[in-house]
């Protein structure tokens, strides 16, 4: 075992820099990074997988390496060309590819090292076509065929192997109630809704993936339509299965829309004799629920071990003359079981049971803990297995199957189960007399809760969940389905090495490998990673799951209770306070650890869909840190700018994040609807109507304009950001300036004409450093530069320093730990040593020896369940202290140690 796992198997306590009684407690040891060769690309978890029928990735490039017109090409480690797709994500200003995607066909042998080099592009031997029609689109594979109506309830209307029909009528369906609870004696009403397509558009036709993206809305029986969506399917060539993304935004009335059921339906042609039909369930690992709607085993005569062994194994039986007579003449006497169903209500159970038909007993078969969410539904002459991704991490949901016994059966992946409570996202509290906003922010100060009447709304939050299904031949194997359904479950992923994301430039190069070579810096490093595992341990142990909350964590610790603060205003659910986001994302770069990967990338998929506003009159905002995730009266750009969204679009290639970039490019012109800062009194007046702060307003703009000209290459991204940037440059106090008048119609900073040097603490901690870094980088704006390079001279410089500087000494610059990275990149830029000093020391203020870095284990009776907690960690604090410290180490990294902290 290395330092790193020992450490975090808690078998070495250890003392970190600037503290002393530091000790680990015992937790999970971390799955082992796989080494990954500079120059070729790897599997995110190491090992091929044995399945990976869906394989996207991003690769970065270097300025000026790759051409727009240049073909790529796939080799193996021994320099065999594969099939692959390409095409670019991003742009360098110098018009040369900084980002691609890639896809190769399903299945492909890679190996565990391959690479993308220039060359001539290999075609799959059978490609995926598209066939545009008047009325649908035709997908073939080269092994199924699909058939996606433009109109219509269907998403997909027939799916054919070979040509034979397996599936049919695929469509999204649900429930909806006018109450929460249907209670005795009260009106209540369950009205059914279904899919509407919109509009079907083809983005991608070939030859190695098709992309076709759906729209539309759910359409009630009484017709109203309402909850729009937007549904990707994906297919590959050579594949036997499709992978379907499906986002809807909620746009009810969260006092009388309350959700029932939601999920994807589809009919299943059942073909053969009832006891050649069968039904498979994943369960949790490797285990599965495998029976026929008739079964021929246990019963009181024996049809012969052949007989038994064919059905549990999934083949076809002998001819029935070929079975004892005692049972062949006695098969309608055997129940048949129609229907069966798998509901998984929270994170750590499930339950299975089965009925003969409507109108009789369900009957208990088995319980679990954590499902896969896939099933096979069919026979042995062909079926369907479908499922879904991150299944019981979103619970409530269920699986179900109607009507095996029948010539249709059908299916169901729901992704809020009906038989859980109806969904219910009203606001939690009645506003406990908040009318007025000196009452708002006076109640600030006792929960850290913004309050507004009319602000802790859900109308325009979304969900995204991500389904599969199969076209079998025959009934699979068990082994074969454990094996999808470990694709399913966690996909492969295709990554480069840390090396090459560090050598490319991308993310500003922000970032250093990681470095053991003295004490300090593995002490610093120890704790960088033991930080990541903390959090995987809490998201586990907390129970962080659930269809609205599973990706984000919390954001400050009750130490008296010992349990995150989830029911205390602003201090629950973290809604990317402080950057936790860009933390895991550099964490991941430096390292290629693929817990943390995975962690950022929960992490992504649910800020950008759920706390971000898709619609309504908060639409482009994102919601600050709430026991609700869209509660906070506080609707911000720091929380949906696309700083923290861009690294997984960039890394995977996600249709669905690059949506969100785009929902973003212009939520600017918000600003001039809903006022940030309206509840705060005697505020300096600005040109124009609308404020924009230059820290947390301006960097979250910049950064929407940035990832838009770096996806498109349009120069009017990069004259927008020109311009501001030369309005910043150009004020005598720079971004000490603090507050712009904002022009909305024509995208401009106003600058201020009565102006004194101020500052916030908060404007640099939501990427604003990470994206200037990248600007300086970009473009050339030396005004802009020069400011940049004040503002993190001056902010943790001493009283007397800024008072030369600015005229006054700055009141409200906390956070020094976290702001001694802008120390550490002027020091860099320029080559001041003195500074690189000041800049650890800084990184040093936050210990004095007063916190015990590390965690205690609590068990019963004083918690419900078994926990280690760290009562001195926040979440604040383990993010920005995370992106100092790597910060700190790429920039000054030789200036460690030479000088102890006073």
């Amino acid at each position: 075992m290395n330092r790193r796992e020992l450490l975090l198997n808690g078998a070495l306590a250890t003392t970190l820099p600037f503290a002393s009684g530091v000790a680990f407690s015992a937790m999970q040891a971390p799955v082992k990074t796989p080494k990954r060769v500079p120059g070729f690309l790897s599997w995110l978890e190491g090992q091929e997988p044995a399945a990976h029928p869906f394989v996207t990735w991003g690769q970065p490039w270097k300025p000026g390496t790759l051409q727009t017109k240049e073909s790529l090409t796939l080799q193996s480690q021994n320099g065999a060309a594969l099939p692959l797709q390409s095409w670019p994500t991003a742009y360098w200003p110098d018009g040369s590819v900084k980002w691609t995607a890639h896809a190769v066909p399903a299945n492909t042998t890679l190996g565990e090292q391959f690479s993308v080099r220039k060359g001539v592009t290999v075609r799959p031997a059978s490609t995926v076509k598209v066939k545009e029609k008047r009325r649908y689109i035709e997908i073939d594979t080269g092994v199924i065929t699909c058939k996606i109506p433009r109109t219509g309830n269907q998403i997909i209307q027939q799916m054919l192997r070979k040509g034979q029909l397996v599936a049919e009528n695929a469509r999204l369906v649900g429930l909806v109630q006018s109450k929460p609870e249907c209670e005795p004696g009260e009106s209540c009403s369950v009205e059914s809704f279904e899919s509407k397509i919109g509009g079907v558009i083809v983005e991608q036709s070939g030859p190695v993936r098709a992309t076709i993206k759906v729209t539309g809305t759910h359409r009630t029986e009484q017709n109203r339509e309402w909850l729009p969506f937007s549904l990707r399917l994906y297919f590959y060539a050579g594949g036997d299965s499709l992978r379907i993304s499906h986002s809807f935004v909620f746009d009810g009335e969260s006092d009388r829309d309350f959700i029932r059921g939601l999920g994807l339906q589809v009919d299943i042609p059942m073909r053969d004799e009832l006891y050649n039909r069968h039904i498979r369930i994943v369960g949790e690992g490797d285990g599965i629920w495998g029976e026929s709607p008739q079964g021929i085993t246990g019963l009181r005569r024996d049809p012969g071990q052949v007989v038994r062994d064919a059905q549990v194994a999934g083949i076809a039986t002998p001819p029935l003359k070929e079975w004892d007579e005692r049972v062949s003449s006695r098969m309608h006497w055997i129940p048949v079981w129609n229907d069966v169903t798998l509901t998984q209500l929270n994170a750590n159970g499930f339950s299975i049971r089965k009925r003969t038909k409507t109108g009789h007993g369900w009957i208990d078969s088995d319980q679990g803990s954590r499902a896969a969410g896939v099933a096979y539904v069919g026979g042995v002459s062909g079926g369907l297995l479908m499922g879904m991704r991150d299944f019981w991490q979103l619970h409530p949901v269920q699986l179900d199957v109607r009507n095996a016994g029948t010539d249709t059966a059908t299916a169901t992946m729901w992704f809020w189960s009906p038989e859980a409570p109806a969904m219910d996202v009203r606001f939690y509290h009645d506003g406990l007399g908040q009318e007025t906003h000196e009452q708002q922010l006076d109640a600030l100060n006792i929960t850290y809760e913004d309050y507004e009447p009319g602000f802790g709304e859900a109308q325009g939050v979304a969900r995204t969940t991500e389904m599969t299904l199969q076209l079998h031949s025959h009934t699979p194997a068990r082994q074969d389905i454990v094996e999808m359904a470990d694709a399913i479950r966690q996909p492969g992923q295709v990554v480069a090495a840390p090396e090459d994301y560090l050598a490319s430039g991308v993310f500003g190069a922000l970032w250093s490998l990681p470095d053991r070579s003295s004490p300090e810096k593995g002490a610093i490093e120890d704790r960088l990673a033991w930080s990541v595992q903390f959090y995987k341990q809490q998201v586990d142990q907390r129970h962080w799951y659930g269809f609205w909350n599973y990706g984000d964590i919390m954001h400050t610790y009750d130490a008296d209770r010992h349990v995150w603060r989830y029911d205390v205003g602003g201090y629950a659910w973290d809604n990317s306070e402080l950057s936790p986001d860009l933390w895991l994302w550099y964490s991941y770069l430096r390292t290629g650890d693929a817990e943390t990967f995975r962690l950022a990338e929960a992490m992504t998929r649910h800020n950008r869909d759920v706390d971000i506003y898709h619609l309504g009159r908060f639409k482009g905002f994102g919601s600050r840190h709430n026991v609700q995730h869209w509660g906070c009266s506080a609707k911000q750009l720091r929380i949906s700018t696309s700083a923290y969204r861009r690294f997984h679009y960039f890394l995977t290639g996600d249709e669905r994040t690059g949506d969100v970039l785009d929902e973003v490019i212009n939520a600017d012109t918000q600003l001039a609807q809903v006022i940030p800062t309206r509840k705060i009194p005697n505020k300096k007046p600005v040109p124009g109507d609308v404020r924009m702060g230059v820290g947390t307003d301006w960097g979250s703009v910049a950064a929407n304009w940035l990832t838009a000209w770096e996806r498109t290459g349009d120069s009017q991204y990069r004259e927008r950001l020109e311009d501001a940037m030369r309005t910043i440059g150009g004020q005598p106090y720079g971004f000490f300036t603090g507050v712009f008048g904002y022009d909305v119609e024509n995208k401009k900073l106003l600058a201020p004409e009565d102006v004194s040097p101020g500052i916030s603490h908060l404007s640099a901690v939501f990427g604003l450093i990470e994206i200037c870094t990248e600007l300086n980088q970009l473009l050339d704006v030396p005004s802009f530069k020069q400011a940049w390079l004040e503002y993190g001279r001056y902010y943790n410089a001493s009283p007397k320093e800024q008072e030369r500087k600015l005229g006054k000494r700055l009141k409200g610059n906390s956070l020094t730990v976290a702001h001694s990275r802008l120390t550490a990149y002027v020091a860099a830029e320029t080559g001041d040593e003195k500074l690189a000093v000041r800049a650890w020391q800084e990184f040093q203020r936050e210990w004095r020896g007063k916190k015990v870095i590390g965690s205690q284990r609590i068990e019963g009776p004083d918690v419900l369940n078994p926990i280690d907690e760290a009562p001195w960690l926040s979440t604040n604090e383990a993010a920005q202290w995370g992106l100092a410290a790597i910060q700190n180490l790429a920039l000054v990294g030789q200036a460690l140690g030479r000088n102890k902290s006073k």
